[in-house]
């Protein structure tokens, strides 16, 4: 039997065998895809790995069955993202096909954990973000809340685009509160491009900052370091008025992601607008 060498010294067949095995661990609800149908196994279909990798059905069979040698680069990142490898099992890919790992992507999904969460936290605003504070996922009192997010595009879903150079947003700040809260921004996307320097959308997003505020650039060239932290910040909603609220970040360390939870304590005004909000959502609220 003839076995195709890869130039790292690793097999196509055990190249097929890894793509194999994680292509069965993956259901397609985690994936995002109908599951409906008669399936032999609870993972993805040939079919389904190559639509979320976004290569040829032909060219993922041929892979697994070691038929094809020497995949590039950008095929074997697309194949990790589509079968959510974890950093150590992407970088295991990549040797796999010969290749030198690239530094990690920015993860940027939800994980069943956190979805089952935010499913639970009905009543409460909450906001899922990457590590780079990029809008991922906002549940429909966080859109009550804040405004519908639905409606922003590209680096528009991004916390830190918005506050140094979108428009402004319904939280309110003190100018110390807001001096603190761009140091905070700051801090936090710089440890973001430390623990992944080659992801490129977040090289592009740094420079675009970087180019259009004067005052991210400031505070760039500065090097602050640290992190964002908890606060209270209050927000002017167009129909109830002021809320000050306990915003709480919980960072989920393995998949790194941002979950902002906003919350007032019970019986306080606060959280009698805030169950106006749930009960009205975001349509406008008009005077009988």
């Amino acid at each position: 039997m003839v076995v195709v060498v890869f130039t790292g010294g690793m097999t196509a067949t055990e190249l097929g065998q890894a793509l194999r095995r994680w292509r069965d661990r993956v259901s397609p609800d985690t994936a995002g895809l109908p599951s409906g149908g008669q399936r032999r196994a609870a993972g993805l279909r040939r079919e389904e790995l190559a639509l979320l990798a976004g290569i040829s059905v032909d060219y993922v069979t041929r892979l697994e069955q070691g038929r094809a040698s020497n995949p590039s680069g950008q095929v074997v990142e697309a194949l990790a993202r589509a079968l959510r490898l974890s950093g150590d099992e992407r970088a295991y890919l990549f040797r796999l096909a010969g290749l030198v790992p690239p530094g990690p992507e920015m993860p940027g999904y939800i994980t069943p954990g956190v979805q089952r969460l935010l499913d639970r936290l009905v009543d409460t605003p909450v906001g899922v973000s990457d590590a780079a504070m990029t809008l991922l996922l906002a549940n429909p009192m966080y859109a009550a809340l804040m405004g519908d997010q639905s409606v922003l595009r590209g680096f528009e879903r991004n916390g830190v685009w918005r506050n140094f150079l979108g428009a402004p947003t319904r939280v309110r700040h003190t100018p110390e509160e807001r001096r603190a809260f761009e140091v905070g921004m700051v801090c936090e996307l710089r440890a973001t491009s430390a623990r992944y320097p080659a992801d490129r959308q977040l090289r592009r997003l740094i420079a675009e900052l970087h180019a259009g505020s004067e005052r991210f650039a400031e505070l760039w060239d500065a090097g602050v370091v640290g992190r964002l932290e908890a606060s209270r910040k209050t927000i002017e909603h167009p129909q109830v008025g002021l809320l000050t609220l306990d915003c709480d970040l919980l960072r989920v360390e393995g998949n790194d992601l941002h979950i902002l939870v906003y919350s007032a304590e019970p019986g306080s005004e606060a959280a009698e607008k805030l169950g106006l909000l749930s009960v009205v959502g975001t349509q406008r609220l008009v005077e009988q």
